[in-house]
Formats: C-alpha cells, structure tokens, sequence
C-alpha cells in the first residue's frame, strides 16, 4: 500500500524488451533509501517490484499487462518518473491509501494556469468516472490529489506549486496520458451497488 505522496523523481535509464514485457531501469534516486530485493515501489502510481540495484541503477520488470493498462509503456530514456516506497502498518497517511493498481488510462484534455497554479481537466473512460466524486480522492501518475469537479468521462484537479515542482505533474501539458487509480472504497460501494435490484451499470 501507498499514499499517493510523491517521494523522489528518477529518470528512465533504459527500457530494455523482454519479449512481451520489459525490463525498466531507472537512475537511482538520491533521496530514497537504498531498497531491499523484492522491494515494492510505486512507479507513476504502478506498484513494481526491485529485481535489482546498485549505486548507479534500480531495474524492475514489467510484464504485457502492466504495459497494455498503464502508461509505463509509453515512457523512454530519459522520460522522469515519480516514486514512492510503500508504507509500513503504523505510518502517517498523508494522502490517501493508494494499492499502486492502475485502473486505467486518462488524457489531459486542457491545463489551466493561475499564477504558479494550475487546474488539470482529465478525461477518463465513463467506468472510472462512475467512481469519482466531487471533493473525493484519486491518484494521477501516483499522485493523490483531491477531485474538484466529475463529469461522465471528465475531471479536474488543482495542483499547488509544491506538486509541480517535485512531481512529474508540473510538466505534463494537453494530450499527456496519465495513470488512474480511483479510491479502493469507491470500488467496493460500486461493486455491492451492482447487486441491488433497479441499479443500472
């Protein structure tokens, strides 16, 4: 489990096929401690297990479903990616519990800027909208952010400075695909709501 607080940047060393999957590397990050072997690390929101590291790098493998449900297929050398360590039973939650399983895909659709502000509008397919509320939580890219208005396939966020500058956040502009993951409880009230007679899906 996770938060959804952003701990360090990395950038992307390589992306190396394995047949139809890959396997990630990344710079290690200087402001994380160093993981142990089968670590679990959130990956732009993907929860990715440490199959190795060093000084110089950390590698993870990513197999066909990771990479056909969630936007670590489209990153490249050089891209940056956002990463949390899970928590411990006992830790402060400082956003809100994130499993680091991508529901799906959204795309920006238009960023709005206020000063060093700015307002994401995202859409996303209608089963994950059904999921979201006005003032609820979700996680973009990893990053738990505070919903501010839903739509049937859009939403938006506002995101403090602080959040742009320690997050992939502050770069992504219109047309950027980013990583979904809707609040766990939001899941099972839909899920027992599927069983009530007269709810439609």
């Amino acid at each position: 489990m996770f938060t959804g607080l952003v701990q360090s940047k990395a950038v992307v060393k390589a992306i190396i096929p394995q047949g139809s999957g890959c396997l990630l590397q990344l710079e290690t990050p200087k402001n994380l401690p160093i993981p142990e072997l089968g670590d679990s690390i959130a990956t732009n929101g993907c929860c990715l297990t440490v199959t190795r590291f060093d000084d110089q790098v950390w590698e993870f493998e990513a197999g066909a479903e990771t990479l056909s449900r969630t936007s670590l297929g489209k990153l490249s050398a050089g891209s940056f990616v956002n990463l949390e360590t899970s928590m411990k039973l006992g830790d402060k939650i400082g956003g809100h519990l994130v499993t680091g399983h991508v529901d799906g895909l959204g795309t920006v659709v238009r960023r709005d800027e206020d000063g060093r502000w700015s307002t994401f509008w995202i859409q996303v397919p209608k089963s994950i909208a059904k999921q979201l509320a006005s003032k609820g939580s979700i996680a973009v890219d990893g990053v738990s952010l505070t919903l501010v208005d839903v739509s049937e396939d859009q939403f938006s966020v506002a995101l403090i400075p602080h959040t742009l500058e320690f997050t992939t956040l502050g770069t992504i502009k219109a047309g950027d695909v980013v990583n979904l993951e809707t609040d766990v409880l939001a899941k099972y009230v839909q899920r027992q709501l599927e069983f009530l007679p007269g709810i439609s899906n």
